[in-house]
């Protein structure tokens, strides 16, 4: 199967690009590499073999979260440029 010129513009009409003739030329023999490709892996003999969700068995293994005090509420404030007695002072945001 081979992707035409008009096929390309009709997709790049659905898809709202505009692409000019060296662009559609360029769009249509990348289209058709990927088919050759596709054509590739069809004729593989692919009986029994399980399609794959994950490319690796490897399990993300997150650490437990831990509630740490690191710094004190004191050290905290202490180089803060305007504090209040427990808190940050920032400038207003919302009018």
């Amino acid at each position: 199967m081979k992707i035409s010129k008009e096929e390309v513009e009709k997709l790049a009409h659905l898809s709202r690009l505009q692409l000019d003739e060296t662009a559609v030329t360029s769009m249509q023999k990348d289209m058709n590499k990927m088919l050759s490709f596709v054509e590739k892996i069809n004729e593989l003999d692919l009986e029994g073999v399980e399609p794959l969700a994950y490319m690796s068995d490897e399990v993300n293994v997150l650490r437990a979260d831990e509630i740490k005090q690191e710094i004190t509420h004191e050290e905290a404030l202490k180089n803060a440029p305007d504090k209040d007695t427990d808190y940050f002072r920032v400038p207003k945001v919302l009018r």
